[in-house]
């Protein structure tokens, strides 16, 4: 039998801005910014987490990468071999990204893995032939495109069933990006530019996400009614970002960063669009009580790990240490949970210990004195 090959590249940068508030990490400037503040790479990371599905199965397969966090690092960490074929810059760029994309292609790879966000999903359809199969492993700030699987794990699930013979066919799915600078205004403007093959398992790869604002502007109001009668004096509420959570901002009179995280006290805005620093500074270091407000991503279903890193894996296992589930209110219309076509919320926050402990039946606030309960899961 034929040696799977599997191809592996790693944008470093990918996600770098989004724990400090950048919403965003494309261009070298943007990146540049993200490190000076603090930011420290996640990609390689969540490269190596897909990659552990193959050594818990021993599963041989032979993994071809780029040198150090081009995807030789994520090797490590998983504690996989890899040939090295291509050596880029340091600190790499999208052109280093492309440069790996072109040499895998070329060594003749079954499947090309690729961790970043919506603008590597880019680079990569840039210069990937039309039959190459590509599977996304979710790394970035943006991730609007159909080509990644729902998390790190998942993607490693679906190289898994490839690797048993589970998985032979492939669909095309979109690659969608976002306008950096609008989106860091407030606005969403999305922009299809094309399709890659990704496999057809819908369990582990995610639906494009859905645009536009929620119409039923009553069932908001009601929403954001019975959050604000259950706000208590002297506890800290982490807004999260969308327009869901945006109507409770508006019921408490409060200006609100709508793709950011706001945060509020005694119904006054005590900080605006903050980092995963500043929230781990106001309510781990600091020790105040705190609740988590955030809602569902439309199409997708997830609730952590979408546009919202700030949202930190440190700060969501100490609310689970202090106040359990109870510390989280998850807000969403009903029509919006219907979308998701019995399909469950997801979570993927970079540590598997949290997202294990967000798994299972959640409270879902869906109006005035309404909610469901939906179930949790973290593919």
């Amino acid at each position: 039998m034929t040696e799977f090959r599997l191809g592996l590249v790693v944008n470093p940068a990918a996600g770098l801005g989004g724990s400090v508030a950048l919403k965003g990490s494309d261009g070298v400037d943007t990146a540049n910014k993200a490190r000076e503040l603090g930011a420290e790479p996640k990609a390689p990371k969540r490269a190596a987490q897909a990659l552990a599905e193959l050594s818990k199965q021993q599963l041989a397969c032979k993994i071809l990468t780029g040198a150090d966090g081009l995807g030789e690092e994520s090797c490590a960490q998983a504690g996989l071999p890899c040939e090295v074929i291509y050596r880029g810059n340091t600190p790499s760029t999208a052109e280093d990204t492309k440069a790996t994309v072109q040499a895998l292609v070329a060594a003749g790879v079954d499947l090309l893995l690729f961790a970043g966000g919506d603008g590597t999903a880019r680079d990569v359809f840039s210069v990937v032939p039309e039959e190459q199969p590509v599977l996304g492993i979710p790394a970035g700030v943006k991730i609007h495109s159909g080509v990644y699987a729902v998390s790190p794990r998942a993607a490693g699930k679906v190289v898994v069933q490839m690797l048993q013979g589970q998985l032979t066919t492939v669909t095309h799915a979109d690659v969608m990006d976002i306008d950096e600078t609008a989106f860091r205004a407030g606005t969403v403007r999305a922009k299809r530019y094309g399709e890659m093959l990704v496999p057809a398992e819908l369990r582990y790869v995610q639906a494009v996400k859905m645009g536009g604002k929620e119409s039923n502007e009553l069932v908001l109001a009601d929403i954001a009614a019975d959050i604000v009668e259950r706000m208590e004096d002297e506890q800290l509420y982490i807004m999260g970002s969308g327009s869901t959570v945006a109507a409770v901002m508006e019921e408490l009179g409060l200006e609100n960063t709508l793709l950011g995280v706001d945060v509020v006290k005694n119904g006054e805005l005590v900080a605006s669009d903050v980092t995963a620093r500043q929230l781990e500074q106001l309510v781990i270091s600091e020790n105040q009580p705190a609740h988590l407000i955030v809602t569902v991503i439309g199409g997708q279903g997830h609730i952590f790990g979408r546009g919202n890193q700030q949202l930190s894996a440190a700060l969501l296992a100490h609310l689970l240490e202090t106040k359990g589930k109870e510390a989280i209110w998850v807000v969403a219309t009903k029509a919006k949970l219907q979308q998701l076509d019995g399909k469950p919320l997801l979570v993927d926050t970079g540590d598997a210990e949290v997202d294990d402990q967000l798994c299972g039946l959640m409270r879902v606030t869906t109006g005035y004195h309404d909610e469901v309960f939906m179930q949790v899961d973290a593919p």
